[in-house]
């Protein structure tokens, strides 16, 4: 299973008393958004599974991406890493659970606690820049799972 993880792009700073689900990308998040929707758009597998936070700044990340997606509210910016990792269905003992490549939508810091935890990092030594995709796959060798980091890509890299 491959999981891809993409945090929103470049959003507006919320004023005060602003809801934070409403905030907006800037003009460098949706550059940034079309820039890694291109690169994502030539290289996802088919079938992939689009899960997207509730949150407007990665609503508009994944529309950039002109796929269909499910918006999930296990991804708004306050869940934990064991609520989306359970959303997708993987268990860190026996490794993913469900079938076919998941691309997940979402916010710090619960993607790069996902990526931590799934390397056997420490929880808070991965931060995922604004804009970025850290593309996973798990993979069985002989009786254990293995997690492979593919690509670590950055939208200012495109």
């Amino acid at each position: 299973m491959d999981l891809i993880l993409w945090r929103h792009a470049d959003a507006e700073i919320a004023s005060e008393g602003e809801d934070d689900l409403s905030r907006e990308l800037t003009l460098k998040g949706e550059k940034q958004a079309v820039r890694m929707a291109a690169w994502l758009d030539r290289h996802l597998p088919e079938g992939v599974r689009i899960l997207v936070s509730p949150a407007r700044r990665t609503e508009q990340t994944a529309k950039a991406l002109n796929r269909k997606y499910k918006l999930r509210d296990e991804l708004v910016p306050e869940s934990s890493a064991d609520e989306v990792l359970a959303l997708i269905k993987w268990d860190l003992e026996k490794g993913p659970q469900g079938k076919g490549p998941v691309l997940l939508v979402g916010h710090q810091p619960y993607l790069g606690e996902i990526a931590a935890r799934l390397l056997g990092m420490q929880e808070h030594s991965c931060a995922i820049r604004k804009g970025s995709v850290w593309w996973l796959r798990s993979r069985l060798r002989e009786e254990y799972s293995e997690i492979l980091l593919l690509n670590v890509i950055n939208p200012d890299f495109i």
